[in-house]
């Protein structure tokens, strides 16, 4: 199935917004101590492994955050598959301090953009959730992006067969049109692609 004025309405567009408006603060963007960070070897992992290594960064500079997406990146050299990715980013608003920042974590690293472990973005200026980017609780983030992919696998195989090679991409969001938190799973691009929407509390497509 095709995919075109559908993905308007994504919850994808939605967080892209969120943290796409207004200026970034002075402070720039910065890497943490990486030596503690697991797992450590240089393969993809999955997105609920990455996300619990960010949210503690992300605790430590606010203490009321709440989640606001999460998705897979892509790092040269190193195969994502399986609905695991070598990068992941998430984003976490704090409603206190009217922000909301985005951190990364990376396998490994690649000059000069990407350092291996957790980097800490620029936060943004963040006046609060609205209906199509909602923060999700991390009680239901049950289904990881592995689970999410096979799932997902299910309803995409005929596209996904025409083109082994295709990009597979993950975003984890909430949206009001759905009832919680939902993986996003594309294959290829947005304009020509396929995506199928995996519920992240109950593992079940969402149609």
């Amino acid at each position: 199935m095709m995919y075109g004025t559908y993905l308007k309405a994504a919850v994808v567009v939605g967080l892209s917004l969120l943290t796409s408006c207004g200026t970034q603060s002075s402070e720039p963007a910065k890497k943490t101590d990486t030596a503690a960070a697991k797992p450590a070897a240089e393969e993809p992992i999955s997105g609920k492994t990455a996300f619990w290594e960010m949210y503690k960064s992300a605790h430590a500079w606010a203490s009321d955050i709440t989640p606001l997406a999460l998705e897979s990146k892509e790092i040269p050299g190193i195969k994502n598959a399986g609905g695991k990715a070598a990068m992941w980013s998430a984003t976490f608003g704090s409603p206190g301090k009217h922000e909301a920042r985005a951190f990364s974590y990376a396998v490994a690293a690649h000059p000069p953009d990407i350092y291996k472990g957790i980097t800490v973005g620029n936060s943004r200026p963040w006046s609060g959730p609205v209906p199509a980017a909602l923060p999700f609780e991390t009680s239901d983030f049950a289904t990881d992006s592995d689970a999410a992919y096979q799932t997902a696998l299910t309803r995409a195989s005929a596209w996904a067969g025409k083109d082994p090679g295709q990009v597979v991409s993950f975003t984890l969001g909430n949206a009001a049109r759905f009832p919680g938190p939902v993986w996003y799973v594309l294959w290829g691009d947005k304009k020509s692609g396929h995506a199928v929407y995996v519920s992240a509390k109950s593992g079940t497509v969402v149609k």
